[in-house]
């Protein structure tokens, strides 16, 4: 591979998450604690997982508790009167007693209802606090300038599954951080090879960038058509692989423009992201 392939180093945000929860085993503990006591980037990542759970609780506090009613209230009162009503035998009118009973679970129906609307503001907040999509139609040349393989056109064109492969979700964190957009939602986004490992590209983080679906014109779907086109070339010998490698790394959209001869994307390379926004 023409780059430094990537090293882990550090500990996932699953492994941090459950450190700060207490939910790692003792052993595993004594390994996660060793490594953050050598790690500075790790123990910075777990007080930042701390912060925002922290920041969340007083949020919702500060907005969602004034109005639960206090448990000395109404809540307490009816659950006095559901256990005094499940407890008491039927005797005399025995209608007046469904009428109560009916009457408190009524009552602790509408408290349902009550912390179902709390739930679903506080869900509504949360979709709405999230930060919006940032528009990513080219990568930065210095993080993703692209990486290859040392392969040739023959053993390029004689791969039977050129899709490109899954990225792992904690690289795909990587991508998001390093473009400074580790907030932003996964699914507004592809991360996507500069150079497609059907045209030989490498599964390196040098290769990886997060590319925009539905926000640009210029989004992954369109670059899928050119990564097809390109390989077609290639295979059937009127173009060079290191040529295709190159122009895809250096300027995908203006290669785009140069192979399909057009200033925009063609309409049916557009196709899927017009479904998707319609769904």
């Amino acid at each position: 591979m023409r780059f430094m392939k990537y090293e882990d180093s550090h500990l996932s945000d699953q492994q941090l998450l459950l450190d700060v929860d207490g939910e790692l085993s003792v052993h595993d503990q004594k390994l996660v604690r060793a490594h953050l006591d050598a790690c500075w980037k790790c123990r910075a990542r777990r007080q930042e997982f701390e912060n925002a759970i922290a920041d969340f609780v007083r949020l919702h506090q500060q907005e969602f508790d004034p109005k639960i009613p206090p448990a000395a209230g109404p809540r307490a009162l009816l659950k006095a009167q559901l256990s005094q009503l499940s407890s008491t035998k039927p005797k005399g009118n025995s209608r007046w007693l469904m009428v109560r009973q009916g009457y408190a679970w009524s009552a602790a129906l509408c408290g349902l209802l009550a912390l179902g609307l709390v739930l679903s503001s506080r869900i509504s907040w949360l979709n709405r606090s999230r930060p919006p999509a940032v528009i990513v139609s080219s990568p930065d040349s210095i993080l993703t300038p692209g990486a290859t393989l040392l392969l040739n056109s023959r053993a390029v064109c004689a791969q039977v599954n050129i899709k490109n492969k899954a990225v792992p979700v904690a690289l795909q964190r990587k991508v998001f951080e390093e473009y400074g957009i580790a907030a932003a939602d996964p699914r507004a986004y592809e991360v996507d090879y500069l150079v497609t490992p059907a045209l030989g590209g490498a599964d390196d983080i040098h290769n990886l960038w997060p590319h925009s679906y539905s926000a640009t014109v210029w989004n992954a779907w369109v670059k899928d058509a050119l990564e097809d086109r390109l390989r077609e070339m290639v295979c059937d010998g009127r173009l060079d692989l290191a040529t295709a490698q190159q122009e895809i790394a250096a300027n995908w959209i203006a290669a785009y423009k140069k192979y399909f001869h057009t200033d925009e994307p063609l309409a049916q390379h557009r196709k899927q992201d017009i479904q998707e926004e319609r769904q």
